[in-house]
């Protein structure tokens, strides 16, 4: 079973960067989840995908993960790049659009 190392990004909802910090290790699912008949429920007999460890850097996660012989990806994180803008500039004169109320 192979494991995925990642950064998880930000929640798209918030502006916020929590829970960002670390890198997980998480492994991919062996088998498509069950839709149980008689109420709906979503299930899976896979006990890994419960598994989710955090690490404070790449380096550990692919330590830990090659010291117990854990096959793994490793996904790199895509930095976004944050305009900064002050409320000001919304009534600059060289405001590329028109002001409108």
């Amino acid at each position: 079973m192979v494991a995925r190392i990642y950064k998880p990004s930000r929640n798209a909802m918030q502006s916020g960067v929590g829970k960002t910090r670390f890198w997980l290790l998480e492994y991919e699912p062996e088998h498509a989840r069950m839709v149980e008949p008689l109420m709906g429920y979503t299930s899976s007999a896979d006990m890994r995908s419960q598994i989710r460890l955090t690490f404070e850097t790449k380096e550990e996660a692919v330590a830990y993960a090659q010291k117990r012989g854990i096959p793994f990806q490793v996904f790199e994180p895509h930095e976004t790049s944050r305009r900064r803008m002050a409320y000001s500039d919304n009534f600059a004169f060289t405001r590329v659009g028109q002001w409108t109320h």
